[in-house]
């Protein structure tokens, strides 16, 4: 088991672009191909979208699981005959795969998905605020998306960013401008900018537009590989139950008081838009 940071502060984050992708690659190792058999769901806040457990089960047994795609935070999961699946683990919803039934079900399992190959593919979610529903292939319920934090181009962010008055901290974790990032990844991605999150979006310089399109896949880039980051309370793991490791590289989220990787001043941590912000004074 990897080491996990303690949640700081009011920061309900995780999990990001970075865990679901994760996610997203182990499911599409693991699953591609295989039949729903049977679907039961015993936590109905789980499937809220869908008036009843009937109807959720009904939409989704008997089709094949054929693609696996994100956009932002939400798995898509491509069905046949056509239809998607969309999943959003939100804080602490978790896909876990288990061998077959007799594999003991973890506490706060909502939703059991049976498999034609004996398999299980199980959502867990203490808090219930994760959800699955089944939709048309065009999922209109996700159209207000802006575009994903991993395909965004330079003049595309330039463009997004044009004129906000709010703080660029705030902008670059708002799903409607850029789909993906949220409070953990934003203040990785300042702090490697060099920009100071409580300024307002509109007012970067075009040089600091490209830095701070540069860390951002830089740093979503890195915490990918390394199976994204994992915080006690908010539990995320992989597919196979498995913490992520980058939060080993934090350089300033969850480290108040600790020195700054760059300079050794101390991470302070201020509240912004009622989410934590970690940052260096020195180094923005």
């Amino acid at each position: 088991m990897r080491p996990i940071l303690r949640r700081p502060g009011r920061s309900l984050a995780l999990p990001e672009l970075p865990e679901v992708e994760t996610v997203r690659r182990d499911l599409a190792a693991t699953l591609a191909g295989v039949l729903v058999s049977a679907v039961s769901v015993t936590g109905l806040r789980s499937t809220r979208r869908h008036p009843t457990a009937a109807s959720f089960s009904a939409a989704l047994a008997g089709r094949r699981l054929v693609g696996f795609e994100r956009r932002g935070k939400y798995l898509l999961v491509i069905l046949e005959p056509a239809a998607v699946l969309v999943v959003h683990l939100r804080m602490s919803g978790q896909l876990r795969l288990a061998a077959g039934p007799d594999v003991p079900l973890a506490k706060h399992s909502h939703v059991v998905i049976d498999l034609d190959d004996g398999r299980q593919l199980r959502f867990v979610d203490p808090r219930t605020f994760g959800e699955l529903f089944v939709t048309t292939p065009d999922v209109p319920e996700l159209a207000q998306l802006g575009v994903d934090a991993l395909a965004v181009t330079q003049p595309e962010l330039t463009r997004l960013l044009a004129g906000r008055r709010a703080r660029i901290k705030v902008a670059l974790s708002d799903q409607r401008i850029i789909a993906g990032i949220g409070n953990i990844y934003s203040d990785e991605i300042l702090w490697t900018a060099g920009v100071r999150g409580t300024r307002p979006a509109g007012a970067l310089r075009p040089v600091e537009i490209g830095r701070l399109h540069g860390a951002i896949g830089a740093v979503l880039g890195a915490a990918v590989e390394s199976r994204g980051s994992s915080l006690r309370d908010q539990q995320y793991v992989d597919l196979g139950g498995l913490t992520g490791s980058y939060q080993e590289r934090h350089a300033v989220y969850g480290r108040e008081g600790l020195p700054c990787p760059r300079c050794g001043r101390p991470i302070r941590r201020i509240v912004v838009a009622q989410r934590s912000h970690f940052w260096c004074r020195c180094c923005r």
